[in-house]
């Protein structure tokens, strides 16, 4: 049976105080609307339809062709939102799944769950709830004997006894297809000027019609995002469901409480996170790494055993056997070899450091190819820009640089070759040649 999905993301999200929409606001790295599009392809198989409005342009350059859109204006209640998408849906058969994009936390599972019923169901809807204490503004679910819905009670209209009522609506609902289309045209307009989505119910219950209602197993998916707050509440839930995965594939996490892995991130078995790390974009980590603690690494690709200790890795590549840090910065385009060391607050970007190069603190490597076995001393700089253009440095193998060498780029070093310490290399250096002096001389290491 065809399935359609139409999330609903035009709300203006004003309690967020924000220029953003709401929608691409946060959560572990990525905008909250991305994890209702990627739910929606995984149930359906197909781009969902987004119904956009405040900020529409915004949110259609963050998701780009993973929707079709349909915009939503002026905003007159969620029953018009889903109207709006009846010139693209209303001729398919089968059913129709409607949910907000400010509910990241709902889990496909929990939503196949009403499509499943759906489709057992002889009547037009059924919806998801949730039994909770704390009613959040939520609207209360009453049923019949039969355990079907009857009515759904707002808050604002709810007796007494009604509020008590602890099954609540959370605002997901699958319809049958038909019923939804012929059925959308003809709400009633509220006292406020609007039609609102839940009036079905009542429409399909004066009928007759059986309203089904799948209860959630886990609340917390059931939190929306109304406010800033409410963000934070939903960060900390699905950071402890990233962390929870990953701990129950074999990393280990020495204290989940303080370390933030976002979704797109590949960790390998036996891996060991150390306290106050963070793990964001597209960065892959293999196995048996020692990572943290105070750790910040984004889009980087780190092979097995590595070390990185309270270090800064961006666009980074770092090979197998690795150590870097404490206190290192490896910035976009550095490429770390097997086996490679870089100490106390070295500084590496757009460069190579072949295998086993062991690179000394407070160094500066940029625009630079170090060949293999080469040992960098501390304090070295490749003096790679000229306040116009950049120049590259290029290292030989078993090459010795001496502390608080100076690189004055574009230069070359040959195999071999050594620098005396605090040398200021302006030319280039043969193989099996030193270099020495401010500016640096060249002379064959046979020479007195």
């Amino acid at each position: 049976m065809n399935l359609s999905v139409v999330i609903l993301a035009a709300g203006q999200g004003t309690r967020m105080k924000s220029s953003l929409p709401k929608v691409l606001h946060g959560v572990c790295g990525r905008p909250m609307v991305q994890y209702a599009v990627d739910t929606a392809r995984a149930l359906s198989g197909q781009p969902p339809t987004l119904v956009v409005g405040h900020g529409a342009e915004a949110v259609q350059a963050a998701l780009g062709d993973q929707c079709r859109y349909v915009v939503q204006w002026p905003q007159l209640g969620t029953g018009h939102a889903v109207l709006q998408a009846a010139p693209a849906l209303s001729g398919q058969a089968g059913l129709t799944l409607v949910w907000y994009a400010d509910m990241p936390l709902l889990t496909a599972e929990s939503l196949q769950r009403i499509v499943d019923r759906q489709r057992e169901n002889s009547g037009p809807i059924t919806m998801l709830t949730v039994v909770a204490d704390d009613p959040r503004g939520f609207g209360r679910v009453q049923r019949d004997s039969s355990g079907a819905v009857t009515a759904i009670i707002e808050e604002a209209q709810a007796t007494a006894a009604q509020k008590a009522i602890r099954e609540l609506n959370v605002g997901a609902y699958c319809f049958d297809s038909a019923f939804l289309w012929a059925e959308l045209p003809r709400l009633p307009v509220s006292p406020k000027g609007e039609y609102y989505l839940t009036d079905l119910i009542g429409v399909a219950v004066s009928r007759g019609r059986r309203v089904e209602a799948v209860a959630l197993d886990d609340a917390a998916e059931a939190i929306g995002i109304n406010t800033r707050v409410h963000l934070a509440e939903v960060e900390a839930v699905m950071r402890q469901r990233i962390n929870r995965r990953w701990m129950e594939s074999g990393v280990t996490l020495i204290d989940p409480a303080t370390t933030l892995i976002e979704p797109e991130v590949m960790l390998e078995p036996d891996t060991v996170i150390w306290p106050n790390t963070q793990l964001v974009g597209r960065t892959r980590i293999g196995g048996n790494c020692l990572i943290g603690p105070n750790c910040l690494i984004r889009d980087t690709a780190i092979g097995a055993r590595c070390e990185v200790v309270a270090s800064v890795l961006e666009g980074a590549t770092v090979e197998e056997d690795v150590s870097i840090g404490p206190f290192a910065h490896l910035r976009q385009g550095a490429h770390l070899a097997s086996g490679v060391h870089v100490g106390n607050f070295g500084e590496v970007k757009e460069s190579y450091l072949g295998p086993g190069v062991k690179m000394g603190h407070f160094s500066y490597i940029g625009d630079a190819h170090i060949g293999a076995g080469s040992n960098i001393g501390a304090g070295t700089v490749t003096c790679n820009f000229d306040g116009q253009k950049k120049s590259v440095t290029t290292v030989g193998s078993e090459v010795f640089i001496g502390s608080d060498t100076m690189l004055v780029a574009p230069v070359t070093l040959g195999d071999r070759s050594r620098t005396g310490a605090g040398s200021v290399v302006t030319k280039n250096v043969p193989a099996d040649s030193l270099a020495i002096g401010i500016p640096a001389r060249i002379r064959k290491k046979s020479d007195g």
